[in-house]
C-alpha cells in the first residue's frame, strides 16, 4: 500500500487591504491533498498566533497535487505577524481567477453565510475554511460548537450545481443535502449532513448508493427538456467532443486513434440499446456521499449533467474489485430493463466503458481551459491518463 505524507506548506501573506507582507517559514501539516487547508489554517495560528485565510495555490512541486512542497497566497485576518521572510508574488489579474480565490472574497463569502444563518433563526456562527481549489471553496459553520451548514462555492462551470439538488431534492427528498440559500458570485449554503464521506467503502455502500439514486435517474429519463431548462450541461455522448480533446494525443497513446476512428459507429450501437439520456450525477463514487446515518445522501453535484445512464454505474464501480462490480452493474441492468422495456443495459455498459473514459477526459479538459495557469497541476495529468484508460477499455 502507497505511504502518502503530509506537505511543506509555505504561505505567502497579503494584508487585509490585499498588499503583499512576505512569507511564512514552511509548516509541515499532516493532510496530503493540496485543497485541503483547514490543517495548514489551524498550523499558522498555533505557531505564529496569526489568523489567515487561503486563496489560492502559487505552485506545487512533487508528482501531481498529493505531498510535496507547496506555497499558497493566503490573506491576513488580524495583526500581521512579527518578522516575514521577503517573497515575491504576482497579483496581476487573472481572467479565469474564481471570487473566492481573489483578496477579500472569502472574507466577503463568510460574511454571507453568515447572515444567511441568522436569518434562518440558527444563531451566531463561526466559520472554519476547509477547502479552495479550482473547483470550489469549501467552509464549515458551527453554531454552538457543533455543525450547522456548509458554505460551498463553486466557479462558473459549475453553477448549475443548486439546480441539479433541487432537481434532485423533488424527485428525492433527503438523497441531497438541503439547500438553505444561494448567492452571488457561486455561493450556496446547505445544511450540515451527519455520517461521514463514504471514500473507500465497498460493494454494500456502493449498491445502496445505486439503489436509491435508480428513481431520480428514471424519473428524469422523459424529461431532458425541463433537465436543459434548469441550466444543466447537454452532455449526451457525441463524437465531436472527444475527438478534438483527444487530438493532440493520437500518436501518443497507442490504440487512441483506433478508438476515435471507430466512435461513431459505436455511438451509434450505444443508442441502438434503448436507454434514455438522463440526469448524471457525473462524479458517483462513495466518496461523494455521506454514509453512516441512515440512506447516503449524495453531494457534489456541479458534475451533474444531461447524459446517459451508465457513466454513472461505471464511475460507481469504478474502485470495487470486479465479482463486486459485475454484481452492481447487472442488479442495475435490472432495474433498467424494467423501467425502459425493450433495452439492452448490459450491452450498453460495455459499448460506455471506453466512452466514459473519454467523458472524463473531456471533462478535465474543460476544467483546464476554465482555471488560471497557477491552478493547472491539479489536473494536467489526468487529460492523458483517462484518455490511455479510454483505450485500454476498447482494446
Amino acid at each position: 500500500m502507497d505511504v502518502i505524507v503530509g506537505r511543506s506548506v509555505t504561505l505567502v501573506l497579503i494584508d487585509r487591504a490585499g498588499q503583499p507582507l512576505g512569507a511564512l517559514p514552511p509548516v509541515t501539516v499532516p493532510l496530503p491533498w493540496w485543497q485541503e487547508v483547514s490543517d495548514v489554517v489551524a498550523a499558522v495560528q498555533a505557531r505564529d498566533g496569526v489568523e489567515v485565510q487561503v486563496l489560492r495555490l502559487l505552485h506545487g512541486s512533487g508528482d501531481g497535487p498529493v505531498g510535496g512542497e507547496v506555497r499558497y497566497l493566503a490573506q491576513l485576518t488580524g495583526n500581521p505577524p512579527i518578522a516575514l521572510e521577503p517573497a515575491e508574488v504576482d497579483l496581476s489579474p487573472q481572467p479565469h481567477r474564481a471570487p473566492f480565490a481573489q483578496p477579500g472574497g472569502p472574507a466577503d463569502s463568510v460574511r454571507w453565510a453568515v447572515a444567511a444563518l441568522a436569518a434562518l433563526g440558527t444563531g451566531e456562527a463561526v466559520a472554519h475554511q476547509q477547502r479552495t481549489w479550482n473547483l470550489s471553496a469549501i467552509w464549515r459553520l458551527d453554531a454552538g460548537g457543533v455543525p450547522v451548514a456548509w458554505l460551498k462555492q463553486v466557479p462558473g462551470f459549475f453553477a448549475h450545481e443548486p439546480a441539479a439538488l433541487r432537481l434532485v431534492g423533488s424527485v428525492a427528498p433527503g438523497l441531497v443535502p438541503p439547500l438553505l440559500a444561494t448567492g452571488a458570485h457561486g455561493r450556496m449554503l446547505l445544511a450540515h449532513v451527519p455520517g461521514t464521506d463514504g471514500y473507500g467503502a465497498g460493494a454494500d455502500v456502493c449498491a445502496e448508493i445505486a439503489r436509491a439514486f435508480h428513481p431520480v435517474q428514471a424519473h428524469f429519463a422523459g424529461r431532458v427538456d425541463d433537465l436543459l431548462a434548469a441550466g444543466l450541461p447537454d452532455r449526451r455522448p457525441a463524437a465531436e467532443p472527444f475527438t478534438r480533446v483527444a487530438a493532440p494525443y493520437l500518436d501518443q497513446i497507442a490504440g487512441l486513434g483506433e478508438l476515435i476512428d471507430g466512435l461513431p459507429r459505436r455511438l451509434n450501437e450505444v443508442a441502438a440499446c434503448g436507454l434514455p439520456p438522463t440526469l448524471v450525477h457525473g462524479d458517483l463514487h462513495p466518496g461523494n456521499a455521506r454514509v453512516g446515518a441512515g440512506r447516503p445522501v449524495l453531494m457534489d453535484w456541479g458534475d451533474a449533467t444531461v447524459g446517459h445512464p451508465a457513466y454513472d454505474i461505471l464511475r460507481l464501480t469504478g474502485g470495487l474489485p470486479a465479482g463486486d462490480a459485475d454484481a452492481l452493474v447487472a442488479a442495475w441492468a435490472l432495474r433498467w430493463r424494467r423501467d425502459a422495456p425493450g433495452s439492452d443495459p448490459m450491452r450498453a455498459v460495455e459499448l460506455m466503458r471506453p466512452v466514459a473514459a473519454l467523458r472524463a477526459a473531456q471533462v478535465y479538459a474543460d476544467f483546464l481551459a476554465a482555471i488560471e495557469p497557477a491552478e493547472r497541476p491539479y489536473h494536467a495529468a489526468d487529460v492523458p491518463e483517462r484518455l490511455s484508460a479510454a483505450a485500454a477499455a476498447a482494446g
